[in-house]
């Protein structure tokens, strides 16, 4: 089984313009035209189960409609396989009721978003947030390290990390981006210890440049399979899920860089999948 666990849509009538955006911001360009049925024919051309969907509320007022629809693809079967997580912002006044009611409409997790949220992923908000997720059995996964649209802007560095997982309960927390985007160093030095996982979405290989002339070619180079395999030893392939972040990974080029790195069958099959489908309780 091959499953996609950082994925992300828009809705039909905004996903033109906000792709547009977005791509303008981190000088990328997707693979995806952002929707839905763009990410099911992505899925359908490189052979994936499942893709997780992760939303973002950039504001409070967004968080239970976000919730909302997401509910609804999940209790549509997961429509071609897509599937969702809910979402929470640190600013949301009801966040403890909100959290137990996406838990009882049968989301297993939340996305966070520390950069577009603006707030340091170790803030008392986030802390209560975890804490609340952890007495749940809600799965939360977030963005880490820096955001290729916002050059330099850190939220969820793994110092930060790591101070609130030495703070909060038991809680299943996926760190984005192979523990924190172009923090690889940090992570590998300060996180193994702990119990956090890890997400392989755009680390591998290089970026997709939009090709105006933004970066120049050691711009675009992410992590090497040295690297990679470094950081797959010293968490453990149990540890590490195969996200491509769709739009702006290409899942069939994902599964081609994982494919070539040296990993054993055992290890290959548990990140492109295995991992995922015990904690998201999946079957085909």
């Amino acid at each position: 089984m091959i499953i996609d666990i950082h994925t992300h849509t828009f809705p039909d009538s905004i996903a033109g313009s906000t792709l547009l955006k977005l791509q303008n911001l981190s000088h990328t360009r997707p693979f995806t035209d952002g929707t839905q049925r763009g990410l099911a024919a992505s899925m359908a051309l490189a052979g994936v189960d499942f893709s997780l969907v992760l939303p973002v509320a950039t504001a409070p007022r967004q968080v239970c409609h976000i919730n909302d629809t997401s509910a609804r693809l999940n209790q549509e079967g997961g429509k071609e396989g897509i599937l969702s997580f809910g979402c929470m912002h640190p600013d949301f006044s009801d966040w403890k009721e909100e959290l137990a009611r996406i838990a009882r409409l049968g989301l297993k997790g939340i996305k966070l978003h520390p950069v577009y949220q603006n707030v340091d992923f170790d803030d008392p908000r986030y802390l209560r947030i975890l804490d609340r997720c952890g007495e749940l059995g809600l799965i939360v996964l977030t963005h880490a390290g820096l955001d290729v649209g916002f050059p330099g802007k850190v939220n969820c560095s793994p110092e930060m990390v790591l101070r609130a997982v030495e703070q909060v309960g038991p809680v299943t927390l996926i760190l984005a981006h192979m523990g924190g985007w172009r923090c690889w160093d940090e992570v590998e030095r300060l996180l193994p210890h702990t119990s956090v996982l890890l997400d392989t979405a755009f680390s591998l290989g290089i970026m997709a440049p939009l090709g105006d002339g933004y970066y120049g070619p050691s711009d675009l180079k992410l992590m090497d399979q040295d690297s990679f395999m470094g950081m797959v030893r010293a968490f453990g392939a149990h540890r590490i899920l195969f996200g491509t972040d769709s739009p702006w990974g290409g899942q069939k080029e994902a599964l081609e860089e994982i494919r070539r790195l040296p990993l054993t069958a055992q290890e290959q099959a548990a990140i492109l999948g295995g991992n995922a489908q015990r904690l998201l309780e999946l079957t085909l």
